[in-house]
């Protein structure tokens, strides 16, 4: 069979960074086909450069069998290939069927939307996609947009869907809908290329490219392969399970909510009195679909966010709405889910990333001027203690990968936390070789008497560190787990909001 897509002696450069290094690799119609590989190692470049958003250095495409250029987006979308990126590309304001319809060759000066309404109609009954196209887009749920994102390629006739990180926002059973839909998909002639590191979801595509460093380490059937082979090939070492390895006994109470309500961004509820305990060397995962409170929760916990109702008591003192100096101050480090919007300035290097909020103590500071040589010295301790991968301590933070990124991050925060770690989303976007590592790093913390609160969608990554999981849905806690009950299917239903005991 002729492949579907072909790209041949790829190679991408940016000024020094060599991101894709002579990479060739082909598509099959009507296959699923993964892309593998650490933070830094190419892939959403490779996918960036099939989809026309970046022009590569070298090497050719060929499609249907013959040599095509794809120089943009508007290029890849003519010749059938459509991208759902991480971050979705809509407008919050406007109807799910303007959304789709928009910008599109058959928009002209006026939008035929009763015929664009009957296609997706259509496009929505064969995939078996509910989607209320006259809902605005700020309505939805995260997941919901997603679908919006997939069903506006299949209008635009994407023969080839990518879908980078395509999980990240959904609950189990919406996943597994998802991959039930890529197979009908699939069935139809279409093919997807599905860029993701959680090996759960590695295995159900048909062949697999693994990229370690920029390079192709090979492509293999994914039937004739285990998850260890892949990560292998994939980190270049083997992994360690990690996990609690103890019967800790959790201290006293050191971070409380009690009936705290807040605001969101819409004027929405989102907290809807919530409370919860989390003790001294104890882990509390929060499970939840992203957008159900979590995000405003750690923001009133760390003070970003003020709180209409409810206290929070830190280490026996109430905290309520104090700044996020006080709060840091009192010995709270965090962790956002948004690493370089919210966790780190991109212009800043790293040495000035790691030392903020700690810039003006004794430390880094005399008589008023900045103590370079420490600051200097402290990244490069950072860095090597961390294993973050740069050139020196004087390099940008916006040029790191998320991985390096959220290094940076976990470091700045450890160094100067003394009591609580939140961390919203610890994980999200990074593989497996990194978060390996970061769950190490917040066992050590609870092993020292830490408590951490922690928000993830990859339940068996809180199932694994976790003393207790609490589920969170629109604001409230909705059920709690010790981790000898721990039932992932009952979790995920109540993420879903099926059978939310209010009074868990």
């Amino acid at each position: 069979m002729q492949p579907l897509l072909e790209a041949r002696n790829l190679t991408k450069r940016f000024h020094q960074v060599v991101a894709n290094d002579d990479i060739s690799f082909d598509i099959m119609p009507g296959e699923i086909h993964c892309l593998l590989g650490e933070n830094g190692a190419g892939k959403s470049t490779l996918a960036e450069c099939i989809y026309g958003y970046y022009q590569p250095d070298a090497g050719e495409f060929i499609l249907d069998g013959r040599p095509v250029e794809i120089r943009s987006p508007a290029d890849a979308i003519r010749h059938g290939i459509g991208m759902v990126h991480q971050h979705f590309v809509l407008v919050p304001t406007l109807t799910v069927l303007e959304n789709i319809v928009i910008g599109t060759d058959g928009a002209g000066l006026v939008l035929d939307l009763r015929k664009a309404r009957d296609s997706l109609r259509g496009i929505s009954e064969r995939y078996g996609v509910s989607i209320d196209l006259d809902a605005k887009v700020w309505q939805l749920s995260v997941g919901e947009q997603q679908w919006v994102e997939i069903v506006k390629a299949l209008y635009l006739g994407a023969r080839l869907l990518i879908m980078d990180e395509p999980t990240a926002v959904l609950t189990p059973q919406e996943s597994q809908r998802l991959f039930a839909i890529f197979r009908s998909m699939t069935a139809n002639g279409m093919s997807v290329v599905l860029i993701s590191h959680k090996l759960n979801e590695v295995m159900q595509s048909d062949r697999v490219t693994v990229l370690r460093k920029g390079r192709k380490v090979a492509t293999a059937v994914t039937a004739r392969s285990t998850k260890a082979e892949l990560t292998n090939m994939m980190v270049g070492r083997e992994l360690k399970a990690v996990a609690r390895r103890d019967d800790q006994q959790p201290g006293p109470v050191v971070l409380s909510a009690e009936n705290l309500s807040a605001k969101g961004e819409r004027g929405q509820n989102a907290l809807d009195g919530l409370g919860f305990e989390l003790r001294r060397g104890e882990i509390v995962g929060i499970a939840g679909v992203a957008g159900n409170g979590q995000k405003e929760l750690f923001e009133v916990l760390v003070g970003a966010r003020k709180a209409f109702a409810g206290a929070v008591t830190l280490d026996g003192r109430e905290v309520t709405n104090r700044s996020p100096a006080q709060i840091a101050a009192g010995g709270v480090g965090y962790i956002p889910d948004d690493r370089f919007k919210e966790g780190l300035v991109p212009s800043f290097n790293i040495t000035d990333n790691l030392i903020l909020g700690a810039q003006r103590t004794a430390r880094f500071m005399n008589k008023g001027f900045l103590r370079l040589a420490k600051a200097r010295q402290f990244a490069r301790q950072a860095i090597e203690q961390f294993h973050i991968v740069a050139p020196s301590e004087n390099t940008r933070a916006g040029t790191l990968s998320g991985g390096n990124a959220q290094k940076v991050i976990v470091a700045r925060e450890f160094s100067q936390a003394t009591k609580v770690i939140l961390a919203n989303q610890p994980s999200r976007g990074l593989d497996v070789g990194v978060i390996e590592y970061m769950m190490e790093q917040l066992l050590a913390k609870r092993k020292a008497g830490f408590g951490i609160l922690v928000a993830s969608e990859e339940l068996n990554e809180l199932a694994s560190i976790a003393d207790r999981i609490v589920v969170m849905f629109k604001g409230k806690i909705v059920g709690s787990f010790r981790s000898g009950e721990i039932d992932l299917e009952r979790i995920g239903l109540l993420m879903a909001g099926h059978g939310a005991d209010q009074n868990a």
